[in-house]
């Protein structure tokens, strides 16, 4: 059966979309500082972190490709984006008008694929969407895929199997690196060498950058493609 490999982009919703509950909960740490720079800078800080929890954030973009075609399909929160030739090629760029058709979106092609690939998908990528889709009250047309995390069906995490499964800890032998610290060790090119990071979302999104985060997540995902040929071959012995 066809593997799917995918990524997601998630952006920070506005602290002003949360009450004064919610906000009093997600800044208590930083409010109780007594100095008043640090307690900025803290409150500054948590904010930067909203686009990691899908309860402060929302998904701007999943890029999927088809492991053994290479074919594909970017979809990216862009409401004002106008269309040139998206379907030309391999991958197409498909613009949704917001978050909801975008999960749809997904969860529409994620039905034809019982396998995927990811870069610490089991730790963020699956859950966030999960949860982001019963939040947005989107059907879930694959509920398996955090799965047993000792096994690579249906999931091959590669953040997971590169480290052993936490064999060895966090200053072991088989420690975590990131995606850019894999891709360059094994000779690949890094998704991050074009300037662009994760951190970089928020800022991306404000500014209507909307195409260029859809650029990057394809080539995250297309060094998962290859990393994951690499750990099939070298680490396996599956051809």
């Amino acid at each position: 059966m066809a593997t799917l490999v995918f990524d997601i982009e998630t952006s920070a919703l506005p602290a002003e979309n949360f009450d004064e509950a919610q906000q009093e909960y997600l800044f208590r740490e930083a409010e109780s500082l007594p100095d008043l720079e640090a307690r900025a800078a803290r409150r500054e800080e948590i904010q930067r972190q909203f686009n990691r929890w899908p309860l402060t954030a929302q998904v701007v973009c999943v890029a999927m490709l088809n492991a053994e075609s290479a074919r594909g399909q970017v979809l990216f929160v862009a409401e004002d984006f106008e269309t040139e030739d998206e379907t030309a090629g391999p991958v197409e760029f498909v613009p949704c008008v917001d978050e909801g058709e975008l999960l749809t979106a997904f969860w529409d092609v994620a039905q034809h694929y019982e396998n995927i690939v990811t870069f610490n998908g089991r730790s963020f990528d699956v859950p966030f969407l999960y949860l982001r889709s019963a939040v947005m009250n989107v059907p879930i047309t694959r509920k398996h895929w955090l799965g047993n995390r000792f096994a690579a069906e249906p999931h091959c995490d590669l953040a997971e199997q590169f480290t052993f499964h936490g064999v060895s800890g966090r200053d072991g032998a088989a420690r975590r690196f990131n995606l850019d610290f894999y891709c360059k060790a094994f000779g690949l090119d890094s998704p991050k060498s074009h300037g662009v990071t994760g951190w970089d979302m928020n800022e991306m999104v404000a500014a209507g950058r909307q195409r260029e985060i859809a650029e990057y997540c394809l080539r995250d995902v297309r060094a998962t493609v290859q990393l994951h040929k690499i750990w099939k071959e070298r680490l396996t012995g599956v051809k």
